[in-house]
């Protein structure tokens, strides 16, 4: 057995790594032992230097791969010679310290406070059928606590306190948080409740399909592409986008940094400040109006 498979079967029994993300470290691997083999002749893991991984580096980019793939790449072999060099088969890992492209941090894409209010408060945008009113609590749900997708699926009615408006969700590393809601929330889930509990009856979830299963990734995503689809152009229309909308409408209105972090459950606040690239545009777009200075017109 090579020392690849090894490694693949190490990322695949040990690691329990998914069979995509497996499927990915070996045809990067692939790769570049086929790069090196055309560099140095035979690939020897022994004898592989950081010189070879920097033209490996400058090749990919003259193909045109993007920096982030690129870091990808890179990556899994520098993990490859993790794995050698704890089996003591190689002294030194020739991918460390490797002058990688910039990757270019994505803005996360937001929609404006008009739009969604104008999607959730027009009622000829959501029937009065079971699919209506759910779908209709869905997007109202994700916008107004911020929820991760995997939140919104395993959310029971039990984590719902409708007397002090907040939903008690158990997020990442099974860390619990409570998220407060505006009453109009109430409204929503009254009369969802009233339709399923007529069409379909009790269920364990709060959200399920019409045969009364638990909603579940791909008809949540179908679900909310389908309403943002009605009031905005953003190429990407996702859960995601949902929760970026809803940190960056609360960071818009002043809310504390601290405060979207609690509310958002993100470990750090170097997550959370990602979000103030966003509401940073808006004030340089507010300061240029209004200060004499401001290059207005520029």
């Amino acid at each position: 057995m090579s020392y690849q498979e090894s490694f693949i079967r190490y990322l695949k029994y040990e690691k329990r790594y998914s069979s995509h993300t497996v499927v990915a470290y070996k045809n990067d691997l692939d790769q570049f032992v086929e790069y090196s083999t055309i560099v140095v002749g035979e690939f020897d893991v022994k004898n592989i230097g950081s010189d070879t991984v920097r033209g490996w580096v400058l090749h990919l980019m003259e193909q045109g791969l993007s920096p982030r793939s690129v870091h990808r790449k890179v990556t899994s072999v520098r993990s490859f010679y993790n794995f050698l060099m704890r089996q003591e088969i190689v002294d030194s890992n020739p991918a460390v310290s490797q002058i990688l492209p910039k990757v270019r941090k994505k803005l996360p894409g937001f929609v404006s406070e008009e739009s969604l209010s104008g999607l959730l408060d027009d009622d000829g945008n959501f029937d009065n059928s079971f699919e209506g009113v759910r779908d209709k609590l869905i997007v109202a749900l994700f916008y107004e606590t911020g929820v991760r997708l995997s939140e919104l699926m395993n959310l029971k009615e039990q984590d719902i306190n409708t007397t002090a408006n907040f939903i008690r969700v158990l997020g990442k590393r099974k860390k619990e948080r409570v998220i407060p809601y505006p009453s109009e929330i109430n409204v929503l889930l009254d009369n969802y409740l009233k339709v399923r509990n007529q069409e379909i009856g009790p269920t364990e979830y709060l959200l399920v399909t019409a045969k009364g299963k638990q909603a579940y990734e791909k008809l949540i995503y179908r679900v909310v592409k389908k309403n943002l689809a009605k009031t905005t152009s953003l190429e990407q229309k996702s859960p995601h986008v949902l929760r970026h909308t809803y940190a960056t409408h609360l960071l818009n209105r002043g809310a504390d940094l601290n405060a979207v972090k609690e509310l958002l459950g993100h470990s750090n606040l170097a997550a959370t400040q990602v979000y103030t690239h966003t509401t940073f545009e808006r004030l340089r777009d507010s300061y240029k109006q209004a200060h004499p200075r401001g290059d207005k017109n520029k």
